[in-house]
């Protein structure tokens, strides 16, 4: 299984600022020897606007396109939402759901991820869902908490791959990570979780949170990649977190040879 990285940008750059960042980190993805044999995979969610450019900035790699959100209708009269059916169509292969600020500024319930959840595996992308303790407790409880998440995702959702995201909401937009024996924790017990699944093969986790350079090669085999935010504006930043996704994913494979 590939070592994950994904970034997204979420609200930060303008149309002209992400068309420029996609397609650096285009030519970041072409040149590096992992994500162009698969050893990592590499995901970035611009925003809506920036989706087609983005497509065409990455044709030719193996880095995939994620959308930030999608609804769970695949069409109807639903004004102003983007459907995961039209978002497939296009060439997108990833969707960012329930992350903490869709709960919490838009209301966001376990169950409206759900039907999330349910809409992007029918239509064939592959959701990033987030989840994570919105305060700071005790590994145990916060593991307790993010399983629940995970559960109540995907109880009716079809087969296919999950790529689960934990992102303690304590530690989004702060000045540093959790702590890496908290997240080892948290992430090694969801990784038993989704090893349960029968039907989600391939299926992963990764941790966001104020992650960036540096932290991958801390966390090491406990976690399957980062999902990156405003660290990786700077796509040299990113060129340094895929080389320890690297590193990573080459010790993975002697462990196994």
């Amino acid at each position: 299984m590939p070592v994950t990285v994904g970034v997204s940008l979420k609200m930060y750059f303008g149309h002209r600022a992400g068309r420029e960042w996609a397609a650096e980190v285009a030519d970041i993805a072409a040149a590096t020897p992992a994500v162009a044999d698969g050893r990592v995979e590499l995901f970035i969610a611009p925003g809506y606007l920036q989706l087609i450019p983005a497509l065409e900035a990455v044709a030719g790699t193996r880095a995939v396109i994620a959308a930030q959100d999608a609804t769970d209708h695949d069409a109807g009269p639903y004004t102003g939402e983007v459907s995961p059916a039209e978002l497939a169509e296009v060439g997108v292969g990833m969707v960012e759901l329930g992350h903490a600020e869709r709960r919490r500024l838009y209301g966001e319930t376990d169950g409206v991820v759900a039907r999330k959840t349910a809409a992007a595996i029918r239509n064939g992308l592959v959701p990033v869902l987030c989840v994570g303790e919105p305060v700071r407790v005790d590994p145990l409880d916060a593991l307790a908490f993010a399983r629940e998440q995970v559960l109540q995702a995907v109880a009716d959702a079809p087969a296919g791959r999950l790529v689960v995201a934990y992102e303690p909401v304590w530690a989004i937009g702060a000045p540093e990570p959790a702590a890496v024996e908290h997240i080892r924790a948290v992430c090694a017990g969801l990784r038993d979780l989704v090893a349960e699944f029968a039907d989600r093969a391939g299926s992963s986790v990764i941790y966001g949170g104020s992650a960036g350079p540096g932290l991958l090669a801390e966390l090491g085999d406990d976690v399957d990649g980062l999902f990156l935010g405003r660290f990786a504006h700077d796509p040299e930043a990113l060129r340094a977190v895929l080389a320890e996704a690297t590193a990573l994913a080459d010790r993975r494979r002697a462990a196994v040879a």
